[in-house]
């Protein structure tokens, strides 16, 4: 009687349908996000199609075929080497100074002043709103000698240009974090202020630093304005005022730049994607 019961039972109830290759591909597609495919897609063809047609453009002879000659007188144009060190050495004082400035500066807003954050956007979106030429006229008439005829005024400058750009890298970053926590802990196990923030939220912080270095990176070496009018020639003033034959030259540097950059970019989303999936398996 049992058996029989059981049997009646369960004619009315609804088993689950068997597996269907055609049912699972339907759902398969009905997952793909066409949209965002397709904007991923005009995305790419609008920044890969110039930058084809500029290589092209620096990589072709006479005969329309490519050559690798151009790259080898760039090292032979006049004043490369100077500009790219001079670059070089502005990005690595502007990456410092504004690192060590907004680190312990965006900590102590998160911890102790959380309401002053609207206030520091405001403040920290200036630079964008002002315009280099009324900033770098600003600067000249307040600053003093020695240091006006000096290359690192142009870092100091950049500091504040790059502002906007690693506060905001920061922020994200530190919101991502249980903040107080951490500093509470570390601060039960008797750390420090600079070994907190060395040894804790630093590596914590790691993918907003790279993010923030690259982006004050790629804007020391593409600002133009500022430089021209304080009379240092830095990349691309060195583009835009070298006399050349072949003016390949230019177009292959600047396109140089930009490939630099992208890739750098592209080996931190997949260091920060990296180190992610080995927190997720651990």
């Amino acid at each position: 009687m049992a058996s029989l019961e059981l049997g009646y039972a369960l004619e009315g109830e609804d088993f689950p349908e068997v597996y269907s290759p055609r049912k699972w591909s339907r759902s398969w597609v009905r997952r793909v996000h066409w949209g965002r495919g397709t904007a991923l897609f005009l995305a790419a063809v609008y920044f890969i199609v110039p930058f084809y047609a500029a290589m092209q453009f620096s990589l072709q002879d006479i005969n329309h075929h490519f050559s690798l000659q151009p790259l080898t007188q760039i090292a032979q144009a006049p004043g490369f080497f100077a500009a790219l060190w001079l670059s070089t050495q502005l990005a690595i004082a502007t990456m410092a100074i504004v690192l060590v400035l907004m680190v312990p500066t965006m900590i102590y807003v998160h911890l102790r002043l959380p309401r002053f954050r609207r206030v520091m956007e405001v403040i920290t979106i200036l630079p964008i709103v002002i315009p280099p030429i009324v900033l770098i006229v600003g600067v000249d008439g307040v600053t003093p000698l020695w240091l006006k005829s000096s290359q690192w005024l142009l870092a100091l400058i950049y500091v504040v240009l790059a502002m906007p750009y690693v506060y905001r890298s920061l922020d994200a970053g530190l919101g991502a974090l249980d903040l107080k926590t951490l500093v509470e802990a570390a601060r039960s196990l008797g750390s420090g202020w600079i070994s907190i923030i060395w040894r804790v939220l630093v590596p914590n912080l790691r993918s907003a630093l790279l993010s923030a270095s690259v982006l004050t990176l790629a804007l020391v070496f593409g600002e133009f304005t500022i430089a021209s009018l304080d009379g240092w020639t830095t990349i691309p003033v060195w583009i835009y005022l070298t006399p050349s034959i072949n003016p390949r030259i230019n177009t292959l540097v600047a396109m140089m730049a930009l490939l630099v950059t992208a890739l750098v970019l592209m080996l931190i989303v997949s260091f920060d994607r990296s180190k992610s999936h080995n927190s997720r398996r651990s």
